[in-house]
């Protein structure tokens, strides 16, 4: 649809049912998540394994057909586990896989399909080893990665670096730069006197937040009622 034909209410009510299924079905599946989470079609997140941790302010966004998947899968020695840290941002397709351990900073967004391994899930002369090498990935905070992006075992990544789309990370990235390609390499340092605005930043004032969104969402709802909903929905016309 070109437009968001719901009442405010309606809207407003699948957010909080969206919110009690987090809450019901996938909190337990995590060892923490923490405070105010929002998850979008939380239905399609998928936790496998454990320990997982996704801290405080998580943006998590699924899709049928791009599923968000975080999985630990060790080799029995309990050793597996991710640990994502607060203010971070998933896009659908994304999909974090643990032999051993990946560690994740504040503030970090991850595009839709990116891919964040510390394992190489066969080994290179025996196929039936289920795990194969393995070695930790650390992502400092505000880290960027790109769309279809791959992170690969035994990468650390600095605070504010980016990694372009489609880019595969063999190697350590140092902060403060953009990095793109196969395998990826540095095309670009920051600038130092341009500030930084974390997502943290922006959930500085999280309930202040919240009212502006709420008073986008009135305004652009408005005029949506439950017929007009009905109706486009059943009967779709031009401009829907």
């Amino acid at each position: 649809m070109l437009r968001d034909s719901r009442p405010f209410i309606a809207k407003r009510l699948h957010y909080a049912m969206q919110a009690w299924y987090a809450d019901h079905f996938l909190r337990p599946q995590f060892a923490l998540l923490g405070k105010n989470p929002w998850f979008m079609k939380p239905w399609h997140v998928e936790v496998f394994g454990g320990p997982v941790y996704l801290g405080d302010y998580a943006h998590v966004i699924a899709a049928p057909d791009k599923k968000v998947r975080l999985t630990v899968w060790s080799n029995m020695d309990g050793s597996g586990r991710i640990e994502i840290g607060n203010y971070c941002l998933l896009c659908p397709g994304v999909r974090i896989s643990a032999g051993q351990e990946i560690v994740i900073g504040d503030s970090c967004m991850f595009a839709n399909e990116a891919f964040v391994t510390d394992a190489d899930w066969h080994g290179i002369y025996d196929r039936s080893l289920s795990v194969g090498q393995s070695a930790p990935v650390r992502l400092g905070n505000n880290v960027w990665i790109g769309d279809r992006a791959m992170v690969c075992k035994g990468v650390t990544i600095g605070d504010n670096s980016i990694v372009g789309a489609g880019s595969v990370v063999l190697k350590d990235v140092p902060a403060n730069v953009i990095v793109g390609g196969n395998p990826a390499v540095v095309v670009k340092s920051l600038d130092p006197e341009c500030s930084m605005r974390t997502r943290a930043d922006w959930y500085a004032d999280p309930q202040k937040l919240a009212v502006q969104f709420e008073a986008i969402d009135r305004e652009l709802m408005k005029n949506n009622t439950w017929l007009g909903w009905l109706r486009a929905a059943l009967l779709p016309r031009q401009g829907d």
